[in-house]
């Protein structure tokens, strides 16, 4: 039984399945966001989004390699996700990676990153926060790229021929990039004016 179960005096599987409620059609964006992930991701990473960008109007899938069930790293998860072979990247507005352990499996997946490459291909926005950009960086998405990440895999980010940054936030065109949890706020922020063509005017690449 996890910590969260103990919490909570039972399986909290059987209280919350913590799936979204449908979006009234008043404050639908009819756009799609694919949230891509697996277990051990960090909860809040994957929690903050989930809900932030269903609560802005748009239509949330959950991706993960083989569909069905995951648990993030503290206990937290769905009890259905989309199976990898039934997205098509064309589909979405926007591709999300959460950080925490995840990402470690993701790219080494190549089933995962073929998906990733041809979502790149579309030219529509990409965010990763933390551990995240490991998947774009096994891609080969971040040459010449300036990037925010979880400041262990700076080395890695370096040899994928990006620029680390220190920073919050990043938005590097369509790409945006933060560091770790505490940046949640920030990091939607900049997602969100991203997917409605505003122009940010904090940290942005040149």
């Amino acid at each position: 039984m996890s910590f969260l179960d103990r919490l909570m005096g039972g399986d909290i599987r059987e209280k919350d399945t913590y799936r979204i409620a449908p979006i009234p059609e008043r404050l639908k964006k009819h756009d799609r966001v694919a949230i891509l992930t697996a277990d051990k991701t960090e909860d809040i990473e994957f929690f903050y989004p989930y809900y932030r960008l269903s609560e802005a109007g748009y239509d949330v899938d959950v991706i993960t390699p083989h569909g069905g069930r995951f648990e993030a790293k503290h206990g937290l998860g769905l009890n259905e996700t989309m199976p990898l072979k039934s997205a098509k990247a064309s589909n979405y507005d926007l591709l999300y990676i959460p950080g925490g352990k995840a990402p470690e499996e993701l790219r080494t997946n190549e089933e995962v990153l073929e998906f990733v490459r041809a979502y790149a291909m579309t030219g529509k926005p990409i965010a990763a926060i933390c551990h995240g950009p490991q998947v774009l960086a096994a891609a080969g998405l971040l040459q010449g790229r300036q990037v925010a990440a979880w400041p262990g895999i700076k080395d890695e980010i370096l040899q994928a021929g990006a620029t680390f940054i220190d920073e919050a936030l990043v938005i590097d065109d369509k790409l945006v990039t933060s560091r770790m949890p505490g940046d949640l706020h920030r990091h939607l922020y900049g997602v969100l004016e991203v997917l409605s063509g505003i122009p940010y005017q904090g940290r942005m690449a040149a």
